[in-house]
């Protein structure tokens, strides 16, 4: 497994590979990889010849206040990682060679409507950030496949429109959420729990599970469901920032004649802030 750093070296490798027709799949992380992201980058190899992990610590999806200096950057062990794990090579570019001319002078991507709600209205500018920092990526490395989980559910909806809008020739696959034995989602941020919060964290998927539950089995007053899971949330101890029962495709908040519908919440649990997600078809 090779590890490179410049567009200009990544680019060459590149074209060896197209002159060999090798179709490339795209995993795009921050690092810190958990068994999560290795899935994704198991299901690239599943779709393409030769599999490329981007470890790149985005600063324009980070706000005020969040944790972009303290994010963990372990490259090390995340080569160790993904080496044990086939891929075929690590892009790991500077903040310089991604936004040559910085940040405020780097034109940006918005993506209007399924990057509004839930995780963007508690978190102004981040999917923008998504947005452009993926296209930059794509138009670099230019895969055939790119893998995202469904664990970030609306930021995979954001990608998905965003590379249906732009036309980019890029299959767009969602991979299925890894979880502990106790249900909590895989997250890089799980570090961050206390050993007391960890023990405290699988109730959201819980919380979850209960809900969809219900709607199976026909309750339709979908917006009082929310409100009654939310405030379970907060009765389990953790700062709720929203529950929401939205359409899985439009992501706007449920009816009861949606047949897909995708339960989304957020919650802190001392400072970390989690995020889970899971679909129901009626």
């Amino acid at each position: 497994m090779r590890t490179v750093h410049s567009l200009k070296e990544l680019r060459a490798i590149l074209r060896g590979y197209r002159q060999q027709e090798k179709t490339i799949g795209l995993v795009p992380t921050m690092g810190n990889l958990h068994e999560g992201h290795i899935s994704l980058v198991r299901k690239a190899a599943e779709a393409a010849d030769i599999v490329i992990t981007s470890i790149f610590v985005n600063p324009m999806q980070f706000g005020a206040n969040e944790d972009l200096d303290t994010y963990p950057q372990t490259l090390i062990g995340d080569q160790e990682k993904l080496d044990a794990a086939g891929n075929t090579l690590v892009f790991a570019p500077s903040a310089e060679e991604v936004y040559p001319d910085g940040l405020a002078r780097h034109t940006r991507i918005v993506v209007p409507e399924v990057s509004e709600g839930h995780c963007g209205a508690s978190r102004p500018g981040h999917f923008e950030g998504v947005a452009t920092v993926v296209s930059v990526l794509f138009n670099m490395i230019q895969p055939d496949f790119a893998v995202f989980g469904e664990k970030d559910f609306q930021q995979l909806a954001v990608i998905r429109k965003m590379t249906q809008d732009l036309m980019i020739p890029v299959e767009v696959i969602g991979a299925s959420t890894v979880r502990d034995d106790d249900g909590l989602a895989k997250s890089s941020r799980n570090g961050y729990l206390s050993d007391e919060e960890r023990k405290l964290a699988p109730v959201i998927y819980q919380i979850l599970q209960t809900t969809a539950a219900k709607i199976a089995d026909g309750r339709d007053d979908l917006q009082v469901l929310a409100q009654e899971a939310g405030d379970s949330v907060r009765d389990a101890g953790l700062r709720l920032d929203y529950f929401n029962i939205a359409n899985s495709q439009t992501l706007k908040p449920a009816t009861p004649e949606d047949s897909d519908i995708t339960l989304l919440v957020a919650a802190f649990l001392g400072t970390t802030r989690l995020i889970d997600n899971i679909s129901v078809t009626r």
